[in-house]
C-alpha cells in the first residue's frame, strides 16, 4: 500500500506519519502543504465547514502515483488531504485531532490529551505517534558510535526550548544539571541541544564536564535515537510532546521529566500527569524517580486501522 502524507513541514508531524507508515508496513510519498498568507490558512476551515473543496486553496506539489490513502498531519495539512482525498477517491487518514475542521476522516488518531470527542472514526492514544522500529534505532546506534567511538550504557539529557506553553530557563537548567551530576556521579553523561535552545542555556551546557556533548547551533546532528537506545536513564525538558513520546516508547532507560517554566495551564499538563500516574515518566524534583514503563500504541493503532478497512501492509476496503 503506497499513502500520500502531507504536513506542515514540521519536523516532529513529519515523524509521526512515518511512525504510522512503519507500524502499517507502508510505502510514502511526503510532501508540504503550504499557503500564500495566514487568511488563506484560515479560509480553509470556512471552506471545510460548507463543503468546498479546492486546490486553488493552497500549495502542495507530490509525487505522481497511485495513492491508496493520503495521511495529514498538522493543521496546514488538513484540508489539502480531503481536496486531494476526493479528487483521487481515496480515504483519508488524520493525526492529531483536527480541531477546526469536520471529523469526516476515513479515521483520525490523536493524542488522548487533545480531548477528542467519542467517534467510530477517531482512536485516542496515550502517547503521539513516534515509533520507526527496531531497524531504525539500530542504524542509529552504528551512527553514532561510527560518529564519536563512545558506547553506553550512559545518562543522558535532551534541553529543547521554548514554545507557547513554556519557557526554558537558564537558572533553572543549570540547578537541574548540577543535581543531575550530584546523583549520577558515577555514570557517562550525555547532552544534546535542539534548534530550538536558546544561546544562554547552550553556554550553561557547555559549561559542565559531559562525557559526549552536542551543541546544536554548532553541529547539526541528531543523537537522540542513539541516546534512547543506550541510555539507562533519560533527562528531558518538557516542550515536545513527540520527543517525551519517543522517550517513553522506546529503548530500557528511566525517564526524567525536567519541568519548563510553564507561561499557562495547557494540554501539555494533562499530557505529563498521565504518564506520571501510569509510571512511564518521572518528574524531576531533586531527586530520581523509577517511573520507566513502556507504552506501546503499535497494536492499538493497527487494531483501529483495521477496523476502519486498512492492512498492515495492504489495501484499504
Amino acid at each position: 500500500m503506497r499513502v500520500l502524507t502531507i504536513t506542515d513541514g514540521k519536523p516532529g508531524h513529519f515523524n509521526q506519519a512515518r511512525a504510522l507508515c512503519s507500524i502499517m508496513g507502508w510505502q510514502s510519498s511526503e510532501a508540504v502543504a503550504g499557503y500564500p498568507c495566514k487568511a488563506a490558512k484560515g479560509l480553509t476551515y470556512l471552506l471545510d465547514g460548507l463543503g468546498i473543496y479546492r486546490e486553488s486553496a493552497f500549495r502542495l506539489e507530490y509525487e505522481d502515483a497511485a495513492y491508496n490513502a493520503v495521511v495529514a498531519v498538522g493543521s496546514a495539512s488538513y484540508y489539502p488531504a480531503k481536496v486531494i482525498s476526493r479528487r483521487l477517491d481515496i480515504p483519508a487518514i488524520a493525526l492529531m485531532y483536527p480541531r477546526g475542521f469536520r471529523n469526516d476522516f476515513a479515521h483520525i488518531l490523536c493524542p488522548a490529551y487533545d480531548n477528542p470527542p467519542e467517534a467510530d472514526n477517531i482512536t485516542p492514544l496515550p502517547v503521539t505517534l513516534s515509533s520507526r522500529g527496531a531497524d531504525f534505532f539500530m542504524d542509529a546506534v552504528d551512527d553514532f558510535k561510527g560518529k564519536t567511538d563512545i558506547t553506553g550504557p550512559a545518562v543522558s539529557v535532551i534541553i529543547g526550548g521554548g514554545n507557547k506553553y513554556g519557557d526554558v530557563c537558564p537558572r533553572q537548567i543549570q540547578t537541574q544539571l548540577e543535581q543531575i551530576f550530584e546523583l549520577t556521579g558515577e555514570s557517562k553523561h550525555w547532552v544534546t541541544t535542539s534548534r530550538r535552545t536558546s544561546g544562554e542555556v547552550e553556554r550553561i551546557v557547555e559549561s559542565f564536564p559531559f562525557d559526549y556533548k552536542l551543541i546544536y547551533s554548532k553541529e547539526q546532528y541528531n543523537p537522540i535515537p542513539a541516546f534512547i537506545a543506550l541510555s539507562e536513564r533519560i533527562f528531558v525538558t518538557s516542550d515536545s510532546a513527540s520527543m517525551i513520546s519517543e522517550c517513553v516508547s522506546e529503548g530500557r532507560a528511566k525517564i526524567e521529566i525536567l519541568k519548563n517554566k510553564p507561561k499557562r495551564k495547557s494540554k501539555f499538563d494533562r499530557f505529563l500527569a498521565g504518564l506520571v500516574e501510569n509510571a512511564n515518566a518521572h518528574i524531576f524534583d531533586g531527586s530520581l524517580g523509577d517511573a520507566g514503563k513502556k507504552v506501546s500504541v503499535k497494536e492499538i493503532v493497527a487494531a483501529a486501522l483495521e477496523k476502519s478497512g486498512f492492512k498492515r501492509g495492504g489495501g484499504s476496503a
